[in-house]
């Protein structure tokens, strides 16, 4: 499939394809580029950015379940000075198009954080993870309600560059989800990621008590997928001109069709990576063949098409290539 017909857009920003990373699965970049070019990717999001250096939680902070994976890291990483001097000028270098994660405590954490980032050169958009604690509310996340989500947004908006897209990334454990984007596209969102993790637990039967010293953490992984698509095609059908980026246990090329048909405008890809480093070039090109086989020509065509009637055909949907009609007098049989 030719290369141009897989672009798509977020708002202001333009990509070549539609397959991502989803935030705190792909590392500082350095190590996926160990398995392909980092450049094959629509866009690389990062690991949740802090204002500060944190260690994350002790371990065991990983878990294994039926489908899926838990993970309670405690958002670990070098703090916003050592990702702006060391992380992301490496991304720059390679040229990778760079969506910078953030995650603060308070609504002024945020503000700071996209005031901090707004001079630095190779930020393709923001990704506002509203879907982490907010000390100020007794550790309850802003993803939980629509005013303390819009009001982070609405902080990152004002403090961001100019021209630079804002993406709310939400959380599913919540009553109406809609509700919630709603209030993030009144604040500023250009667009929205749906799903962070979904809330979830396990219980170690050789030790009798939590897999997890964080006790609970979020489940990822092809269990979470439903859940996500259902967000996705709720959202969409609320917001058609908003964005989304669609994430939850996306492992091959029919997995990104289903969030596209769904409303995504890309997909992100995130613990497959955990075991397949090499999964996104593969999901590209499953994707691609997927397309083609539907005679639907561009990835533009096939979002939120499962919001169409039974039926509906899209217009840039390929005709079937015409049968040969054989001629009358090539079918009588020649005298003998």
């Amino acid at each position: 499939m030719n290369s141009a017909l897989m672009e798509t857009r977020l708002g202001g920003l333009e990509l070549p394809n539609p397959l991502l990373t989803a935030s705190g699965c792909g590392g500082t970049g350095r190590e996926l580029a160990q398995f392909f070019d980092l450049n094959r990717l629509g866009a690389f999001v990062t690991t949740s950015v802090t204002a500060r250096p944190r260690a994350g939680r002790p371990t065991p902070r990983m878990a294994e379940t039926p489908s899926g994976l838990l993970t309670a890291m405690g958002l670990p990483g070098p703090g916003i000075e050592g990702f702006v001097e060391r992380d992301l000028p490496w991304l720059a270098e390679q040229g990778v198009r760079t969506i910078v994660s953030v995650a603060g405590n308070s609504v002024e954490e945020f503000g700071e954080l996209a005031r901090r980032l707004r001079g630095v050169p190779g930020i393709a958009a923001i990704e506002v993870n509203v879907a982490c604690p907010n000390v100020a509310d007794r550790g309850r996340m802003f993803a939980w309600h629509p005013g303390a989500a819009a009001a982070v947004v609405r902080a990152v908006r004002a403090h961001a560059r100019p021209g630079v897209p804002v993406l709310a990334k939400l959380a599913p454990d919540v009553t109406d989800i809609v509700t919630i984007a709603l209030a993030c596209a009144d604040a500023g969102a250009d667009g929205l990621t749906l799903i962070n993790t979904m809330e979830g637990m396990a219980i170690d039967t050789g030790t009798l008590r939590p897999a997890l010293t964080g006790v609970s953490g979020g489940l990822s992984g092809p269990a979470l997928r439903p859940v996500a698509l259902r967000c996705v095609y709720q959202v969409h059908a609320a917001l058609p001109g908003t964005p989304i980026v669609g994430v939850g246990g996306v492992a091959s090329g029919l997995d990104a069709l289903e969030f596209l048909l769904a409303g995504a405008s890309a997909v992100a890809v995130g613990t497959t990576l955990f075991h397949d480093p090499t999964a996104v070039p593969r999901i590209l090109r499953e994707l691609e063949e997927a397309l083609a086989a539907r005679r639907i020509p561009r990835v533009a065509d096939v979002v939120g098409l499962a919001h169409k009637p039974a039926g509906h055909v899209p217009p840039q949907v390929r005709p079937e290539p015409p049968v040969p009609v054989p001629d009358p007098g090539e079918t009588k049989e020649k005298p003998s």
